[in-house]
This record gives structure tokens, sequence and C-alpha cells, in this order.
């Protein structure tokens, strides 16, 4: 059901809301008909879609203290740079923390996948090259130096697989890692590290999957949930893409997709040279790293955020760890390990 201003309640954020109000009264041209609840992702930013008499737009709300705005601002202004469909900024107020967007729709990929994957993902593919392309742009042309995308070095590569053992072994399965188990666990964090480290370096989106991917009537897709970007492995954004938390694949798909994700680069960026062997090798690997970190983020967003939808998912993301494990013989002991666990989920 639609929820319109006065029908939301949100106790802790009433004051946001009619902050909120008062900025759209003084921003939009038109007086305000409606204002709904679009949707709220896994941070504290919130997205309500507010509707004049002639158009709609997208309200970004976002707690200055909790997720600033300069960083979406920079990066939504170079992915466009890119000729990548970000939403495109009618107004903003970084200091309350809101942001008037570009309407894109509601057509998430993950709703239509499953009858027109190959269209989509070709799209997925261009759009997501022409993001790498970006890490090949002269720093001075890109949003006049504003841009400041840090790198996925050793330290946040870590921080974010700790999130594995403190919220997925400890927290979700009540486990504590024994003496010898612990090493296991820092091994495999090392050999997924250098993994990680090994492969050129580009622009990554963190999140390029059927959630954050929106079907336009043109230049489809657009991209959303991008503030997070970082200079990182080559392939994690592929896995996120073709080893989606939401939708499943079978690997011969995957590495179609992977096949024609090489064929446009090595016409859009003669720099990148690997085969596809190599680029599978990487994708399921640096997938594992990917996919050990959202088991502990999932769980985190049940346990502290009480975000429980999020614990469905888990058997999908377990199911890619144990597929991987299963292929690589350097895991074997970490595979041991969890098979150890003897669970479900």
């Amino acid at each position: 059901m639609t929820q319109t201003f006065s029908d939301l309640t949100y106790p802790h954020m009433d004051n946001r809301l009619t902050q909120l109000r008062c900025w759209l009264d003084s921003v939009l041209d038109e007086p305000l008909e409606k204002l709904e609840s679009a949707s709220a992702d896994a941070s504290f930013r919130r997205y309500f879609r507010a509707q004049t008499a002639t158009g709609t737009f997208i309200v970004m709300d976002a707690p200055p203290e909790k997720e600033p705005l300069d960083q979406f601002i920079a990066i939504d202004k170079a992915l466009i740079g890119q000729g990548v469909h970000a939403p495109q900024i009618y107004h903003q107020n970084i200091e309350q923390g809101f942001l008037l967007l570009e309407d894109l729709g509601d057509r998430i990929y993950l709703d239509e996948l499953p009858d027109h994957a190959s269209v989509l993902y070709s799209d997925a593919i261009s759009t997501l090259v022409a993001i790498q392309q970006g890490s090949y742009v002269n720093a001075t042309e890109r949003s006049n130096g504003e841009l400041k995308i840090p790198a996925y070095d050793a330290t946040l590569l870590i921080r974010e697989m700790n999130l594995f053992e403190d919220w997925y072994l400890k927290r979700h399965l009540d486990i504590a890692l024994k003496p010898d188990q612990a090493l296991i666990w820092q091994d495999t964090r090392q050999f997924l590290i250098g993994v990680c480290n090994e492969q050129p370096a580009v622009w990554v989106h963190r999140d390029y999957h059927s959630r954050n991917l929106m079907v336009t009537a043109q230049n489809s897709p657009a991209v959303i949930d991008f503030q997070d970007m970082v200079i990182g492995p080559v392939s994690y954004d592929l896995a996120s893409l073709f080893k989606d938390c939401n939708i499943r694949w079978p690997r011969p798909d995957q590495h179609r997709w992977l096949a024609e994700y090489l064929e446009q680069i090595s016409e859009k960026i003669p720099d990148l040279q690997f085969s596809l062997q190599q680029l599978i090798r990487w994708v399921d690997l640096t997938g594992l790293q990917r996919h050990l970190k959202v088991l502990g983020i999932f769980c985190r967003l049940n346990y502290r955020d009480g975000k429980s939808r999020y614990l469905d998912d888990l058997p999908l993301v377990k199911t890619y760890v144990d597929e991987v494990l299963e292929i690589y013989p350097e895991l074997s002991g970490f595979h041991r390990f969890m098979q150890s666990l003897d669970i479900s989920a």
C-alpha cells in the first residue's frame, strides 16, 4: 500500500521529515502533492518519491552525521561524465542531508532478469566497462578534482572479512575459533588479499548487482548506491553482478557473460589484458571475499539493525562460498572448516 507523507511513522525521525517537507516546499517549482516512501537501503539513508502536478522526483534523506553527501555528489558527477546513467541532482542541501534527484522509476533488474537476462546483462556489462574506463581518465578531468576515491587496500579487505567472523560465526552461529581454526582463517584472508592485489585496479562500484541497476527507457541501466566506490580489483563488480546474492545463474552462463565482458574491454580498455580463465579465477576468489563479508553484513543487519529480511539471503550466499571452496585446492583447509560447521545457513 502506498504511504503518503501524513501516513509515514518514524518516531525517531519525525523532525527530519518535517525539515525535509519544508525544504521541498522551498526548492520545488510547484506545490508538493504527495510524498511517498520509495525505499530504504542497508544504511541510514532513506528515499521518498515526491510528486507535483507535472512530475515526480526522488528525495534522499541522509542524516549528515551518519551519511555525508559530499562523496555521493562527487561520484555521481564523475559517473555521469563517463556516460553512465547515474541520477541527475536537481537540488542539494548538504548541511541538512537532503538531495532532490531524478526519478529513475521502479523497474529494478532483479524483477526483469528471469525473462531478459541476456539483454539486461549485456547492457550492464557496457555500463560497467564505462565505469572502469573512468579509472584511466586524468584526475583533473574528473569533477574538477573533487573526486577522491579510496583504495580497496589490505586494511579494508581484512576489515570486511572480519565481519564474517564477528557477525556470522560468533553472533549468528555462536562459534569461537579454536587456535588451529584461527590460523586457517588468517591464511585464507591473506590468500584472498593476494588474489585481489594481483589484479588490475579500476573503479569499483562495490554493490553492482540486480537491486542497484534500474531498467530505464534511455541509457539503461541506471546505476544507484555508488557512494562507496573504491579503486580495487577488476573482477569485483563482475562477481557482484554474476554471483548476485539475490539471484543465481549456472556457471556456464556466468562464463559466457564474462567472455562478453572480455570482448568489450579489448575494444574499450586495451590496457586491461588477461585471459578468460584468469578472469574466471579472479571472479571466483574475489567473489569469495565478497560473500564471506556479506554473510557477516547480513547477520549484522539482522542483529544490530533489526532488518531480519537479509537472513533469507544467507543460504544462497553460503552456496556461493561452498561452490568456490570445492573448486580451489588452495582453500582446502578452510573448506574443511566450513564443512565442520554442519549448518545450512
